[in-house]
């Protein structure tokens, strides 16, 4: 089962949950070569994943949610070697895919605004209208079985407002450990100062066993995490779970665009306090000059698929809510050019400048000396592409991957030249305890 939905936010964000079983199709990504359905193809690792992803031209239908079938799954940071030649020498113990989506013409799209819930099948006309409609129907009856199955996972109970108990210690196995993160912190601002980038976002790997089922440390994560994309996708060797804040690539009809984060602030207690630390935020000279850089970024990205003068930043470092920080956000748009693709705004955007630094390709490449196993779907990329060429993908933080009996989650830094170590050290384990809670939460409702 996959799931990919949005559950704060605002309507503009948060009105859509979708969920898909029984794909068509599933293509990954390994070792430079693509598989389709678990066999090797011929083509190359792109084009399969182009053809995957690839818009259908959809017959017009009236009040389609945002996505009425097509491709789900993920673009994991590593698959930037389809794109660059960054070096590849770390270690990559969980072995998942690089890249990993499955098509899914028959979902589920539940719409909390209008209280309803729509099963939409799409399928090929090819030996007749009445027969295409057949298959449709009997599509929707399987997934209307699927549906109404009885659940066999306990539901969580509601978050205490003010438990220590639920505080995870994340006193998991981390790579690297505090002193060699604290080194490569030291050594990143060192290549900064000399300058070689701006900014090297570094990051570490928490991990233990977990009896918790995958889908009870989604359940979980839903209830302490909500964000505007939260995701469940099973591809069978491990589960990929996660509630991102952060737009990587969006494309709607022609208009492309991207939402760089970068800023933090908790929410107050109050309404003035929560009012103050937005103004703190705003007026934080480190942070706008981190969020200025990113949105320079972003419209160079955009400026690579988009026609010459489209690009625009359509929103500019706004503060924006959520249930346990606010962030700075601004938006980049552009219109697409022509013959150009989904695939081709979420290449162009990929990997996210928020989780490499600046300038990228360099970034990267210190990034593959100073961290300690490869990164795999963390700093990547979820998301989906509808049968109707549009396309909306997260950048896969707050992200948790369950696999063989454990669960491993991760979270990073941005290092700049007066960066201090311990607080980066602080930033990373504070990033990765939501993420520990929900295993917390988990393993209580099964206990």
């Amino acid at each position: 089962m996959t799931r990919p939905e949005s559950v704060e936010g605002g309507e503009r964000v948060a009105r859509w949950s979708f969920a898909g079983a029984d794909p068509a199709r599933i293509v990954a990504v390994r070792g430079g070569k693509a598989f389709v359905d678990g066999i090797e193809s011929a083509a190359a690792p792109l084009e399969a994943l182009r053809e995957t992803v690839a818009a259908h031209g959809r017959a017009p239908v009236e009040d389609l949610p945002p996505f009425a079938g097509g491709a789900v799954g993920w673009l994991g940071y590593d698959a930037v070697r389809l794109l660059e030649r960054i070096p590849a020498h770390l270690p990559d113990p969980l072995g998942l895919p690089d890249a990993w989506f499955a098509v899914y013409p028959v979902i589920a799209a539940l719409d909390r605004a209008r209280q309803r819930l729509l099963l939409i099948a799409t399928v090929t006309v090819e030996d007749g209208a009445d027969a295409a409609y057949g298959r449709a129907v009997a599509a929707l009856d399987r997934l209307e079985g699927v549906l109404a199955a009885p659940l066999d996972e306990a539901r969580p109970a509601p978050l205490p407002a003010a438990d220590p108990s639920l505080q995870p210690d994340l006193s998991w196995q981390v790579a690297p450990d505090d002193d060699r993160f604290l080194a490569a912190v030291a050594r990143a601002r060192e290549e900064i100062r000399a300058g070689e980038c701006f900014q090297i976002v570094l990051s570490r790997r928490w991990s233990r066993p977990s009896a918790a089922s995958p889908i009870a440390l989604y359940r979980a994560l839903r209830l302490a995490n909500p964000s505007p994309y939260m995701f469940y996708l099973d591809a069978g060797e491990a589960q990929i779970l996660g509630s991102s804040p952060e737009t990587l690539a969006r494309l709607r009809g022609a208009q492309a665009g991207t939402c760089p984060i970068a800023g933090t602030r908790r929410r107050g207690g109050t309404a003035v306090e929560d009012a103050r630390l937005a103004a703190e935020l705003l007026a934080d000279e480190k942070e706008r000059a981190e969020h200025l850089m990113l949105v320079d970024l972003g419209r160079n990205d955009i400026g690579k698929i988009a026609r010459a003068g489209t690009v625009k930043v359509s929103r500019f470092m706004e503060v924006e809510r959520y249930s346990q920080v606010m962030h700075l956000t601004s938006e980049v748009t552009g219109e697409l050019e022509a013959g150009l693709s989904a695939l081709d705004v979420l290449l162009a955007c990929f990997p996210a400048g928020t989780l490499t630094g600046a300038p990228k390709v360099r970034a990267m490449e210190l990034i593959e000396q100073f961290e300690v196993v490869r990164r795999g779907v963390y700093g990547g990329a979820v998301g989906y592409f509808d049968f109707g060429g549009d396309m909306d993908a997260c950048i896969a933080i707050r992200t948790a991957v369950a696999a063989r009996g454990a669960v491993h989650v991760q979270a990073g830094a941005g290092i700049v030249f007066d960066s201090l170590p311990e607080s980066e050290l602080a930033e990373c384990a504070n990033k990765a305890r939501a993420l520990a809670l929900a295993v917390l939460l988990a393993e209580g409702m099964q206990s």
